[in-house]
């Protein structure tokens, strides 16, 4: 579980494909609409590279890691493949024929 302090700005991270729910601070799975969207909104606002300008290049790596969380949990059909498979389920997703 991620601390207030592991999420601040002049922490450094990599983004490569942390937890969607932990990305955003979400403490539960059963996160409603509601909170997802609250959750990304001060996760956006914290990681915006405007507001880092110290550390933009992992600013803005951050920003893209939130933005991509919670563009698939924002969407039914991406949160439920997510919830199921995680990451690799919707890497996987464009199908074969």
């Amino acid at each position: 579980m991620a601390t207030r302090d592991s999420w601040h700005p002049s922490a450094k991270h990599t983004p490569a494909k942390v937890d969607a729910y932990e990305l955003l601070g979400l403490e539960s799975r059963q996160a409603t609409d509601a909170e997802i969207k609250k959750a990304y909104r001060k996760s956006a606002l914290r990681w915006h590279p405007d507001k880092n300008p110290d550390d933009q290049a992992n600013a803005e790596a951050m920003f893209k890691a939130v933005s991509e969380a919670y563009e698939v949990l924002s969407d039914p059909d991406k949160r439920s493949v997510y919830d199921a498979m995680g990451w690799a389920g919707l890497e996987g997703a464009g199908g074969g024929g």
